[in-house]
């Protein structure tokens, strides 16, 4: 299984603070809403089918929920299921949580989705390629895919790792290993390899005076990306 125990283990752990912005999770609340509208400006999810694989908490399931979209979100760490769940109900929202890997939510289900969202977590499993293939099988010949992670250089490194986690500490310690960072070159000719057409990629970058992340055209550091499958 395409899965890093570690890593699920150190989300687990700190899972209790999924829905405090000012918690270990306060980078994630800062991104959402670049994410959430960088997702919204792609594309219509009205009608549409959408699931979120490594959904946390639920952060990104619950900007993106209507009454009009039917949001599955999967996450193998059982205690932020149990958060993302709780929280759902307190709003009155009707997400499909699961704690579930991607890998055999594709061999128990035959439903194929229409959008699909994989952000912050390509750089936290053993092989990327691996599951961004899995990421194209679980959804239908016409879908939207999101992706979102960090870029592969030395800039990359001193920001998100020595600056964030160890200077200006908006980030635990650990949260990142350098070689799973993916250059968008490489993940760029996964897509092709995979009949996927890239529509759009944008960086978000931070604003450390006024501590704010922001979308731009530079994909330096941390970058998202959407692209479509060209299936007949």
């Amino acid at each position: 299984m395409n899965v890093d125990e570690k890593e699920v283990q150190k989300f687990n752990d700190i899972s209790y603070s999924w829905w405090d912005p000012e918690g270990p999770f306060k980078p994630l609340h800062m991104l959402n809403p670049i994410r959430t509208n960088f997702i919204k400006n792609q594309i219509n999810l009205k009608n549409k089918s959408l699931i979120d694989v490594g959904c946390g908490g639920g952060l990104l399931c619950e900007n993106l929920a209507s009454k009009d979209t039917d949001i599955t979100g999967i996450d193998l760490s059982e205690d932020a299921i149990e958060i993302a769940k709780t929280h759902q109900s307190l709003k009155d929202l009707n997400i499909d949580y699961q704690k579930i890997s991607l890998e055999n939510l594709i061999k128990k289900t035959k439903k194929r989705y229409d959008v699909l969202t994989c952000l912050e977590l390509i750089e936290h499993v053993p092989d990327p390629e691996k599951l961004i293939k899995d990421c194209i099988n679980i959804t239908n010949k016409k879908s939207d895919l999101f992706f979102s992670t960090l870029n592969r250089n030395l800039i990359s490194y001193l920001i998100s790792i020595i600056g964030a986690e160890y200077i200006l500490n908006i980030l635990p310690k650990g949260t990142h290993n350098y070689k799973n960072f993916i250059k968008p070159s490489e993940f760029f000719n996964i897509l092709r390899k995979n009949s996927l057409v890239i529509k759009n990629i944008k960086g978000i970058n931070y604003n450390i005076l006024a501590k704010k992340f922001y979308e731009s055209n530079n994909p330096k550091v941390n970058y998202i990306l959407h692209c479509r499958k060209n299936y007949d």
